[in-house]
């Protein structure tokens, strides 16, 4: 009878052991996929403020050359045209930002980092790990005790 009895609450415990399993593997992959999309929809934000920043730019930049140009037909000093070549190479980056394949090189290299480099990416005194987590909770629950005393 305690036999039958045993092996039953065993098969229970490995449905629920298999059940807690599927759970947290189906949390894992809901986060990941919320994780991909909070990242895509901050990507779309900075490449839509990059086209809505060069909207502003070229018009500064265009207004600026007309200006700058006119002035140094006027004047005769072809010295006035210096301020466009540094203007016209931000122009060119936010062009290049907005609708170009910047995010496409910068993803690549990225990639040859994280590939070749990788030691670049470590975090100072490694990854947090849970014990490290707890001991540096206990320590401040320790202070903060001893303040209130």
């Amino acid at each position: 009878m305690g036999f039958i009895l045993s092996k039953s609450m065993e098969q229970n415990f490995q449905k629920q052991q298999e059940f807690m399993l599927l759970n947290s593997r189906l949390q894992m992959e809901r986060q990941l996929v919320m994780q991909n999309q909070m990242r895509e929809r901050q990507m779309a934000m900075q490449v839509a403020w990059s086209r809505e920043f060069l909207k502003y730019f070229g018009s500064f930049f265009g207004l600026a050359t007309l200006g700058l140009t006119v002035g140094a037909v006027k004047k005769r000093k072809a010295a006035l045209l210096a301020p466009v070549i540094p203007l016209s190479f931000i122009l060119a980056y936010q062009m290049d930002m907005a609708y170009g394949s910047l995010i496409h090189r910068v993803r690549a290299e990225a990639e040859s980092i994280m590939v070749s480099e990788s030691e670049r990416l470590d975090v100072p005194h490694g990854m947090p790990t849970f014990e490290s987590i707890e001991k540096s909770r206990r320590a401040k629950a320790h202070l903060s005790s001893l303040l209130e005393k």
